[in-house]
């Protein structure tokens, strides 16, 4: 594969065709307008062909782009689709019993900033709708620094389809020196449960990290167990996820084949973060690949270099995070992935051009 040795070149190879793995779709799948500031993070519901989901809305913004601090507000909408490359937005997801859960969870003085980026699962057996989604929680008291308290919680919710669900006691507590959030549903292993994976979060050195790790699922529908890290940008040398690392869709064995109890999945990551005076400034959040061992919970590989730039992400800061991946026929799949926290895009990949960029199996 090509090696290049820096974020512009691996753009500029790109558009001159030196990967074939991907092609960038024309036009935006889905857009703010002028009823939102920004929308990210599409999900999107298999049993209806995938015509239905919900979207991340940004409602308001504070803070500056790119830089840690920025506080947004969201609210989750519903979305429909007449194909897979325009997805219209319609109304604001109803919960049942969403206010009981969030007035838990921050307390008499708290500040809730809102639902943020959901992922839609489907029980095989039952054919429930189970949604897991961020929820945010500013605390009313301050650390030993006066500092604000940040708890984030993974959330989740259960249902027929979108009409009908009804919130529950989060999947995953954060606390303030653990977040929980952007879960990855892996398959039931030997033993009868599943090894998720979510992005949670690690100080090292005073560098605070976001790292991948597992929870034990062994209801869909009740809190999970705590596991092990299973990716730490700090113990790996890969500068496209030096910084943060946040599991993606895994892609299955019909669609791309990497070994016995093993999936390939897009992992979101970014640079190691920069530091300008009490400012933390983010680096690139491109998307790669990972390969997953759903029996042992274990990520066995992560790319060295990332897949997915987009040709509208800005130079400065730039942002491509995928949450969906629609199989399709033929050795193709659409990828879906917000921009810039601004907009959403798909992408055709291809699984014979993705198997050059694998490790051999082992």
């Amino acid at each position: 594969m090509f090696m290049f040795s820096s974020l512009f070149e691996r753009q500029t190879a790109k558009q001159e065709g030196q990967h074939d793995v991907y092609v960038q779709h024309k036009g935006r799948v889905a857009e703010a307008g002028d009823r939102f500031v920004h929308v990210m993070a599409v999900t999107l519901d298999p049993q209806t062909g995938y015509k239905d989901g919900i979207i991340r809305c940004i409602t308001s913004r504070e803070g500056e782009y790119g830089v840690a601090g920025q506080l947004d507000r969201s609210a989750l909408f519903k979305i429909k689709a007449d194909s897979l490359d325009k997805f219209e937005i319609t109304e604001e997801l109803n919960i049942k019993n969403a206010g009981n859960v969030i007035t838990k969870l921050k307390g008499e003085g708290g500040d809730f900033i809102g639902l943020e980026d959901p992922d839609i699962w489907r029980d095989e057996e039952t054919g429930l709708m189970h949604i897991y989604f961020t929820m945010p929680v500013k605390l009313e008291e301050k650390d030993a620094q006066g500092d604000d308290i940040w708890n984030v919680h993974l959330g989740h919710a259960v249902g027929k389809d979108l009409d009908s669900l009804e919130m529950t006691e989060p999947t995953l507590l954060g606390t303030a020196e653990m977040n929980a959030k952007e879960v990855s549903i892996a398959p039931k292993n030997s033993e009868g449960f599943r090894y998720n994976l979510f992005e949670s979060s690690d100080e090292r050195d005073g560098e605070t990290y976001s790292v991948v790790r597992v929870a034990i699922a062994r209801d869909m529908g009740k809190p999970w167990e705590l596991g092990e890290i299973a990716f730490h940008p700090a113990e790996h040398n890969i500068p496209w996820i030096a910084g943060h690392a946040s599991p993606g869709p895994l892609l299955s064995k019909n669609f791309i084949d990497v070994g016995e109890n093993k999936l390939l999945g897009i992992m979101n990551g970014c640079e190691a973060n920069k530091h300008e005076g009490d400012k933390i400034i983010y680096g690139a959040f491109t998307a790669g690949l990972y390969i997953y061992d759903y029996e042992k919970g274990m990520i066995d590989w992560v790319s060295p270099e990332p897949l997915i730039w987009d040709t509208e992400a800005s130079a400065k800061r730039p942002i491509t995070f995928a949450s969906q991946f629609v199989e399709g026929a033929k050795g193709e799949g659409t990828l879906y992935a917000h921009v810039d926290d601004s907009f959403v895009r798909a992408y055709t990949l291809n699984a014979e051009a993705l198997k050059a960029l694998l490790p051999e199996k082992k």
